[in-house]
């Protein structure tokens, strides 16, 4: 993780990374052809200057210490009472403990570089994951810093404002007061904001300890002063509307226990701001907005010296120290004012104060000080984001930053934005949107530490070791019902925005170095579903094709691909490839090098298939070894798949599919495909089709020889042939209305004496067909299966077979059109031989025995006639499904086997040869 600060990978040659620090480094990676993945962190060891207290502990409290602590006690005890307000602040630091364990956690298992919990959530969750939720929470940090804004320019005019009863100015206060004024007055102190943080963070950092020692004076002058100040009456009034002013008589007793049993319980009513009748779920989200900084401190991770070791330190100090605050202040309050001066009175400590200056002050420091946290943040956060090119060029600009490192056209972004917000005009109008947000936030930090823990990655080892996976599912269970009992609405519209932008992502599919924790689980899971999946209770109800496809070239083997892709019916798919060659004699295996190719091939086939590749000697050698060791456990291949071997020209499937054209690998993405891999390095990784001159790879012996090898494996063989036919011909209906035919002819044609109705090769060539009509493209496809009949036979032999077919199909739940097809004249043009007088059950399960038993060996004129035969009536079918004899034993004859099977598919159209060994089908429920 610690070298893992990398953009996304570029769509196209990977570029040589630029030297952050002018080390050489960035020509040392471009000789060397590789991203840099070792360069140090983006922000330089000299910028990163912040220990843990200034870094860490002082943004921390001071953006716990703003608005709420000052301007919001009375609200949150006089509404609540005292009881339901210790319960709100329980449960809010209950929600950010959980969460605080998951970010220490995440914090400790390596260098946390720039953008905070962004960084956090991003490279343990993923791209997708961690850009939406950086989104996220970066309209938090925005809307956040709009609240500390109007909070301010609330204690500014609750000292210079305007009394709303009086018509003229008295004293200080001269400012007028209304929405305009307020919107203008927050925009000013936010330009304020502004013109600090485009000077740089350091400022804010280096002035932040001062700010700190005001808001602690203040806070001890709140403190002492019910102890020197005696019992006092206030007139507190409030302008309802144009001409109407309500007067309340508000009191300060001092520490009576009278006042603290009044104000035990809740006592919820009309907000003065906003007009609202206010509710428990209302006064805690505003509550909320002051637990809300516990990340200011992991939002400065690019300027902290030690991140790792800072983060976990110095929050929850500061966490534990404002609690503590909070709870002294809230008992303080309660026992000294009355519910009318905690209700009607934002400010109401300027009042019981020995002198008033001191809170003026305070409240002046914190708010401004909480503003600027959350405006810096905020920048570091989309800088980031723009960093890592997850949303292209709308957030392009943003990755700009000054010759001192300060990201600031990110902090004009974010300065728009929040303009934007203080445009609410009330504080307490916006709060429940904020405290949505960050729980939002909070809950996709404790999701990605618990997706961590839940993985059992070994290299999650975080030095922080007091969480688990129930404190992490504990705090998102938590976050995301605090969410719906603060507002229905604003949790729906912030869930909906985050899976859109999680949409959006994944429709760009930005490739990251980081690692995606789904990959992580998923093995996790597969690994245990595997283990149970035991073959030894393996049954044939359940069986289904597991195919291994081996492929020489993709180039003209695309067609085979894309079809047998709708032949495996949610079974396993391997496509397989030998790469010649002796590993002895190389310095590395070249294999690992063609992966991403093939993977690629996949993704722009679309095809559900696993990659799986060898170095053999030969491809004989390296189709057992793929036989043999492709697979895991119970999901290994079941059946053997090669293209046709013929001295056909193959055409060039990439040259002819817009999938494989270049301006269609751009449009996925801006310069290449996925994981390094662009249109032109894959166009030539895969070599050219074999030429008219050229010779075939092996031999005809050697490629009979590798079904020979299949079968005596007990794997099921199937030769494809003519299928660069098929382009398209199966996801499109017929121009001429009619559903397109899939034809079975379900005997030995060259050989028919050895094949029976219930030969196990026939049921496997019935099944794949039927597995074929049941894929989606091809499910308004008609089974057509020919039943090959003798006139000498009679009428009632013809009726009899095709009854007892029927039959057959019928207890196999297989629907199909039987058509009887006399071929007398084809049985004329065999050879006078001795043939065997009657197959026995044993023959009838394996006719392939009897073949070589009996030594027939069709002619030539046969398999021509039978050629003509499934011409005739086979002509107009998209695929048909053949019986294929078993190869020879004699390897001298595997060449004439060989003719023969082209004879007899010689310019048929695609066609699937076919030969089973298991058994398949089953009759029973």
């Amino acid at each position: 993780m610690s070298q893992e600060r990398s953009p996304l990978l570029s769509r196209g040659p990977l570029p040589a990374r630029r030297d952050p620090v002018g080390l050489g480094l960035g020509s040392l990676s471009k000789e060397m052809n590789i991203a840099d993945p070792t360069l140090p962190a983006t922000v330089p060891p000299s910028r990163r200057s912040l220990n843990t207290f200034f870094g860490v502990f002082v943004p921390t409290v001071l953006s716990m210490f703003s608005i709420v602590l000052f301007l919001r006690t009375g609200f949150v005890v006089g509404h609540a009472g005292l009881l339901q307000a210790l319960l709100m602040l329980c449960v809010a630091y209950f929600i950010i403990s959980l969460t605080i364990l998951s970010v220490c956690a995440i914090a400790t298992n390596g260098a946390i570089q720039g953008g905070g919990v962004y960084f956090m959530i991003s490279r343990s969750l993923g791209p997708e994951f961690g850009g939406s939720i950086g989104i996220m929470f970066y309209l938090a940090k925005v809307c956040a810093c709009g609240v500390y804004v109007l909070g301010l320019v609330e204690a500014i005019l609750s000292i210079f404002g305007r009394d709303p009863a009086s018509k003229v100015s008295e004293g200080m206060r001269v400012l007028p007061q209304g929405y305009w004024y307020t919107v203008l007055y927050a925009s000013a102190a936010l330009l304020l904001c502004l013109l600090v943080c485009l000077v740089g963070a350091h400022i804010y950092s280096r002035a932040a300890f001062i700010i700190l020692l005001v808001v602690t004076v203040s806070l001890i002058s709140i403190i002492i002063s019910p102890l020197v100040l005696g019992p006092r009456s206030f007139i507190i009034s409030h302008q309802d509307g144009a001409n109407s002013t309500s007067v309340y008589n508000a009191s300060y007793t001092s520490f009576n226990a009278t006042t603290l049993r009044a104000n035990l319980g809740p006592g919820y009513a009309l907000d003065y701001s906003t007009n609202i009748v206010m509710s428990f779920s209302m006064v805690f989200a505003v509550m909320f907005t002051s637990c809300t900084g516990i990340m200011a401190g992991s939002n400065m991770s690019g300027e902290l010296k030690n991140p790792s070791v800072s983060i976990p330190k110095g929050t929850i100090i500061a966490v534990l120290y404002t609690f503590f605050v909070y709870v002294l202040i809230f008992l303080l309050v309660s026992s000294t004012c009355d519910r009318v001066l905690l209700i009607q009175d934002y400010g109401f400590f300027q009042r019981i104060n020995v002198w008033p200056p001191f809170v003026i002050i305070g409240v002046y420091c914190a708010s401004l000080s909480a503003a600027m946290s959350c405006l810096i943040g905020a920048s570091r956060i989309l800088h980031a984001l723009a960093l890592d090119q997850l949303f292209g060029l709308p957030l392009a600009p943003a990755a700009i930053t000054s010759s001192s490192g300060n990201p600031w056209v990110s902090v004009l972004y974010t300065w728009a934005l929040v303009q934007c917000v203080v445009f609410a005009g009330q504080l307490n109008s916006i709060a429940s949107l904020v405290t949505v947000f960050y729980l939002l936030s909070y809950a996709a930090v404790d999701l990605a530490c618990l997706s961590l823990e839940w993985a059992s990655a070994p290299n999650f080892r975080p030095t922080f070791q007091y969480f688990s996976w129930h404190t992490c599912l504990l705090g998102m269970m938590s976050c995301m019902v605090m969410m719906f009992v603060i507002n229905t609405v604003y949790s729906s519209a912030s869930i909906a925005l985050l899976l859109l932008l999680l949409l959006f992502l994944h429709y760009r599919a930005p490739t990251s170095t980081w690692g995606y924790i789904s990959q992580a689980l998923i093995f996790h899971q597969v690994r245990k579903y595997l283990l149970m999946l035991d073959m030894r209770k393996d049954h044939v109800k359940f069986w289904r094709p597991q195919i291994l496809l081996m492929v020489a070239n993709p180039r003209s083997s695309s067609h085979l691909i894309t079809f047998v892709n709708q032949l495996k019916k949610g079974g396993l798919f391997v496509l397989g490839h030998v790469q010649l060659g002796n590993l002895e004699y190389l310095t590395s295996d070249p294999v690992q090098f063609h992966y991403n190719f093939w993977l690629s091939l996949v993704d722009r086939l679309e095809v559900k298939a696993f990659v799986d590749l060898t170095l053999s000697p030969s491809v004989r050698q390296g189709t057992q070894h793929l036989l043999r060791i492709a697979g895991l456990g119970g999901m290994k291949p079941n059946t053997l798949i090669m293209g046709f071997y013929d001295d056909c020209v193959p055409e060039d499937y990439f040259q002819q599919h817009p999938a494989f054209s270049v301006s269609s690998w751009t449009h996925r993405g801006a310069g290449g495909d996925s994981f390094g891999v662009d249109p032109y390095s894959f166009q030539a990784h895969f070599p050219a089709v074999r030429g008219v001159e050229s010779p075939h790879l092996l031999s005809p012996e050697e490629y009979v020889a590798i079904i020979s090898d299949a079968l005596k494996m007990g794997k099921n063989v199937c030769l494809g042939r003519y299928f660069f036919q098929m382009e398209g011909e199966w996801m499109r209906p017929r121009r001429d209305g009619a559903r397109k035919m899939v034809d079975i002819w379900p005997l030995n044609l060259l050989q028919p004496e050895t094949s029976g109705q219930l030969d196990v090769c026939i049921l496997f060539l019935l099944q794949m067909a039927c597995v074929l009509n049941m894929s989606s493209g091809w499910r308004q496809a008609r089974l057509r299966i020919f039943l090959c009949l003798e006139a000498i036979t009679g009428d009632q032999g013809w009726l009899t077979k095709e009854e007892a077919l029927r039959e057959l199909l019928g207890k196999l739940r297989i629907r199909a059109t039987i058509k009887a097809v006399p071929w007398d004249e084809v049985l004329q043009l065999r050879e006078e031989r001795d043939l065997p007088t009657q197959a026995g059950e044993g023959d009838a399960q394996s006719g392939d025995r009897t073949t070589a038993a009996s030594g027939h060996s069709p002619s030539m004129d046969f398999v021509s006639g039978v050629n003509r035969l499934l011409k005739e009536h086979s002509a107009k079918a998209a695929v048909r499904f053949l019986y294929l004899p078993h190869p020879p034993a004699d390897s001298s004859q595997s060449q004439q086997y060989l003719a023969k099977l082209e004879a007899l598919t010689d310019a048929l159209g695609p066609t699937l040869l076919i030969h089973g060994v298991t058994r398949v089908t089953c009759t029973d429920l």
